[in-house]
């Protein structure tokens, strides 16, 4: 459960929004490039110049989300509700083990 709804209902919700072949492609290179920059930016205090690398990836991530969103016509649900952050990733998971 998240939020009242299970996992199974937010990724549904999730994936109406993203149909077109590109901009699931693009999710799929964008959304793990996001994480591990998210991974990486504390670890980044540590280790001189590691900052630019997950700034980079972070960037180039969210430019992978939005050129998505733009062929599929659509904007990202997180426009409409922030939790569809975390649920993006929940997604990512899902359908690289083939559960979406």
């Amino acid at each position: 459960m998240f939020f009242g709804r299970s996992w199974n209902e937010w990724i549904a919700q999730y994936s109406t929004s993203h149909q077109n072949a590109v901009n699931r492609a693009c999710h799929t290179i964008g959304i793990p490039l996001i994480a591990l920059s998210l991974v990486l930016a504390p670890i980044s205090v540590f280790v001189a110049g590691l900052w630019k690398v997950a700034l980079t990836l972070f960037v180039i991530g969210w430019i992978f989300q939005f050129v998505g969103h733009a062929f599929e016509g659509k904007p990202p649900e997180f426009f409409h509700d922030w939790r569809f952050l975390f649920v993006g990733a929940r997604w990512w998971v899902a359908k690289v083990t083939k559960k979406v």
